[in-house]
């Protein structure tokens, strides 16, 4: 095909969830007069991670996760990463208030609600690193206002559904956060892509498979399947970025740049128990997270959940985790074996080595009875009854496997973006806190793929406009992250349901 047939855009974006949805508003908000292209696999976005039953949709902010803040073997806490992710997810938040707070965005309250977040544990060892762990983080301005108390009375007020019929002998504490959240990242997405449709030169295209990826003297030629009509087009963008969750890593092999050499993806699918019945919802406002088993991965930290989805609230609670070759949910088996190339094999084998009880963790769970999950369940709600829940199917999560000098390869349980020397194609890869932090990730790839455009008077003065606090001010400035968190907050109808009456038995920091 000549290069004069070619359909002509600054940006294409591969994949219609919160990453590229999240990309696509900012380069508009940036540059309105730039032409971009949003292609989406499935017929509509927000289908597979991005699905609020596909993904936790904590509002991932560091209040509540006790993975973010291990305990070192002198037996102090680290809490650097609860400290990003916190500053993270409120820079998250100031893009959202300022596109609310333009008029033409939608209702916040659709995809973002109030939810205490709380930190739960059992045992003597647990309440000893709780203590540690409150006192560490409440130091910190972004986490003053968390509470702590071992008093059961004050816990039967913070998780009316967890305490009757536990062991009274049982030792158990829990820290609170009363400014925590619950986002539905589907229903965000869909007001992002609502949101771009109604600018100029720019289209979200459904049903469409990208087929081809090759250099090009202007940016890169893609090939685009019509999954309806069988149809093929051709692209060309001077930028392209490869945001298909899973998908991904399959896309950046294609394109062939050499930062992508090595890079494989581990699969572990997902699965939770739900609960509809209003009468059990009502006693469990709150999303409070506990330890994983000694053994277990980061990924089975067990956490009992309000959901917010479509106004109706539910609950939800896991994750069991479970072993499957796909790499979306929609995808195929063959997605793993496919992805296999001379240069991840070696990272790949050493992980495989290296991870055996993953992966016997992983079988464990596939094979788990009703009964296995319900109790595990008790743990955290002694008094449930099987016929109040049922099993919800979750999405994909890809994990990372990556080079490694010492081991040949590792494991890694986070995102990583892979752009690039040029910065003319950036992809995406693996899994959580994920959503939460898209925005920070999306300044991130800016900084580094936009290089041209990043310093500019336009794009300088519009992100100040859109960030009045950018991620290290947030973290070092207690003034500053004050006032724009209650801006933010105030924007996204998060204040008025934030004011409780505290019990005199709980500490603060």
């Amino acid at each position: 095909m000549a290069q004069d047939d070619y359909e002509a855009v600054d940006v294409l974006l591969v994949g219609a969830g919160i990453m590229s949805a999240t990309l696509a508003v900012l380069l508009k908000e940036l540059e309105p007069g730039i032409k971009l292209e949003v292609v989406e696999l499935m017929e509509s976005g927000a289908v597979e991670s991005s699905n609020p039953w596909n993904n936790a949709g904590t509002g991932h902010a560091g209040l509540c996760e006790l993975n973010y803040t291990p305990e070192a073997a002198d037996g102090s806490i680290d809490v650097k990463k609860a400290i990003t992710i916190n500053a993270q997810f409120e820079e998250s938040k100031q893009f959202w208030a300022y596109l609310v707070n333009k008029g033409t965005f939608g209702s916040p309250r659709t995809f973002i609600n109030p939810i205490p977040h709380l930190s739960f544990v059992r045992g003597h060892d647990g309440i000893a690193y709780l203590k540690k762990r409150f006192a560490a983080l409440s130091q910190h301005h972004a986490f003053a206002e968390m509470e702590y108390s071992e008093d059961r009375a004050t816990l039967a007020e913070w998780m009316p559904l967890m305490m009757p019929g536990r062991p009274a002998d049982e030792p158990v504490a829990a820290t609170r956060v009363m400014g925590g959240t619950d986002v539905n990242f589907g229903a965000l997405t869909n007001q992002l892509l609502t949101y771009l449709q109604g600018q100029a030169d720019t289209q979200v295209k459904c049903n469409q498979k990208v087929t081809g990826l090759k250099r090009a003297a202007d940016g890169w030629h893609v090939t685009i399947k019509n999954l309806k009509t069988g149809g093929q087009r051709e692209v060309t963008a001077k930028f392209v970025f490869l945001g298909a969750g899973g998908g991904a890593l399959p896309l950046l092999q294609m394109s062939g740049i050499p930062e992508g050499k090595g890079f494989g993806g581990f699969p572990v699918s997902g699965q939770w128990l739900r609960c509809d019945n209003p009468d059990v919802v009502k006693q469990h406002q709150a999303k409070v997270y506990s330890q994983a088993e000694v053994g277990s991965p980061p990924m089975s930290v067990p956490h009992l959940d309000t959901r917010v989805v479509d106004g109706k609230k539910s609950l939800l609670f896991g994750p069991y985790a479970g072993f499957s070759t796909k790499f979306l949910r929609h995808g195929s088996f063959l997605d793993l074996p496919l992805s296999i190339r001379p240069s991840n094999i070696g990272p790949m084998l050493a992980v495989a080595r290296d991870n055996m009880d993953l992966t016997r963790y992983l079988i464990g769970e596939v094979l788990q009875s009703d009964e296995k999950r319900l109790q595990t369940l008790r743990n955290f709600y002694p008094e449930a009854k099987a016929e109040d829940w049922r099993l919800e199917v979750a999405g994909q999560r890809v994990q990372i496997i990556k080079k490694d000098p010492k081991r040949g390869g590792i494991l890694q349980f986070g995102t990583e973006l892979v752009a690039a020397e040029d910065g003319s194609i950036a992809a995406l890869l693996g899994a959580s806190p994920g959503a939460s932090v898209t925005v920070s990730i999306m300044l991130d790839l800016l900084e580094r793929c936009f290089r041209d455009k990043i310093g500019t008077a336009n794009w300088s003065n519009k992100l100040k406009e859109i960030f009045p606090a950018r991620l290290k001010q947030l973290t070092t400035d207690a003034d500053l992250y004050r006032k724009v968190q209650s801006q933010s907050d105030e924007r996204l109808q998060l204040t008025e349901e934030q004011s409780v009456v505290r019990s005199p038995e709980v500490s603060r920091g």
